[in-house]
């Protein structure tokens, strides 16, 4: 569809108010208690590493973000309704991420659960995933779909794109497409943390919107006043979200390293044993980093390890996005049906190169 105008904006407060109605009847979260999962033996850090896990496997195999969103509605359903063990997580995790799949994806694109669980590093068989499919869908009562911040999301960025499209005009290279690119990986993150838990996906998704219109201009007020009345958000959980997705992004945020550029030839002269930079032959090292849809064997997932498990530093990347959404903004510049190659979002990104055409940059010596 094109970006949206008058018409469609009675469409998109059509689509909130049955997404309100759902999450209403539907939204159920778990509750946490000294460090834990209520009743269970499940810490913070697992749900999170979890909730990253079922994050980093969705991306590998270029799931749209909706899937995970849904993966990760169903996996705080499930959690809410039933006292689950530690040595269960995984195969829930993993099971959860199945059932989202098949709701949102094209058959074409889903894999197979052995196929599944070999590349995702899971420990799991196949008829475990399969039986605990079975065991979530009868807890669930076989309503696995309920509005997720993801959905809340898309509707309020279409509705301010609708109302204000200026509002992008003044950033070089961004159009609505690659906003909500960016957006949707800050949603993400805050997805993971288990103190956003007790905010529904509407108000967690409005406040990502505030903060970035707050950012953008100084005219953000009626904007946003406009969406709380639509979206019936309490201004005083509103505003306790705000003061913690402010603090969560933070992490986001690059730090602000100062660097002294060095020249490849006057690194090696200054330094006999310095050598060029290696480079990758895939040209990225790290899978999480970005994807490239490449017809080559992939490299297998690490297993998820709920007491070892490293946490990705940066698990999602905006322009993993970006092609999966600029069709919705007739953006795709004549491109072919299906999803997009993701690479081509990326052109300074190619097999064979590194992550930057410039020499590296020394940090300053201190004397």
């Amino acid at each position: 569809m094109k970006c949206p105008g008058p018409p469609e904006g009675l469409r998109l407060a059509f689509f909130l108010e049955n997404a309100l109605a759902r999450e209403a009847r539907i939204w159920k979260v778990p509750v946490f208690q000294n460090l834990t999962l209520k009743g269970t033996d499940i810490s913070l850090s697992c749900y999170k590493k979890a909730v990253l896990w079922i994050a980093e496997v969705s991306s590998r195999f270029q799931f749209y973000p909706e899937t995970f969103a849904l993966a990760t509605s169903i996996l705080n359903r499930l959690l809410a309704s039933v006292k689950a063990q530690l040595k269960y997580l995984q195969c829930i995790a993993i099971s959860c991420l199945v059932l989202a799949a098949k709701t949102n994806e094209e058959d074409e694109v889903i894999p197979s659960v052995k196929m599944l669980a070999v590349q995702s590093g899971c420990k799991r068989s196949p008829a475990e995933i399969l039986r605990m499919e079975r065991i979530i869908l009868d807890k669930l009562h076989w309503d696995l779909y309920t509005a997720t911040p993801m959905d809340f999301l898309n509707i309020f960025h279409a509705m301010v794109m609708s109302n204000w499209p200026h509002l992008l005009h003044g950033l070089p290279q961004m159009n609505p497409s690659r906003h909500v690119a960016f957006l949707t990986k800050q949603l993400q993150h805050c997805m993971a943390c288990h103190q956003l838990l007790q905010f529904k996906g509407s108000t967690l998704a409005l406040v990502i919107i505030t903060l970035e219109l707050e950012r953008l201009t100084p005219d953000w007020f009626p904007v946003i006043t406009d969406l709380l009345k639509k979206a019936q958000v309490n201004s005083t959980e509103f505003i306790h979200c705000k003061e913690l997705v402010d603090q969560e992004l933070t992490c986001l945020q690059p730090s602000n390293a100062v660097y002294i550029f060095c020249s490849i030839s006057q690194a090696i002269q200054g330094h006999p044993k310095a050598r060029l930079p290696h480079h990758d032959p895939s040209g990225l090292k790290n899978s999480h980093q970005v994807r490239l849809r490449v017809p080559v064997p992939q490299p297998v997932l690490a297993p998820f390890m709920p007491t070892t498990a490293q946490i990705p530093d940066d698990t999602m990347e905006t322009d993993e996005y970006y092609d999966g959404f600029r069709h919705l903004y007739s953006e795709d510049g004549g491109a072919s049906g299906g999803r997009v190659n993701t690479a081509g979002s990326c052109p300074q990104l190619r097999p064979g190169e590194g992550s930057s055409p410039c020499p590296p940059l020394q940090p300053p010596e201190r004397d």
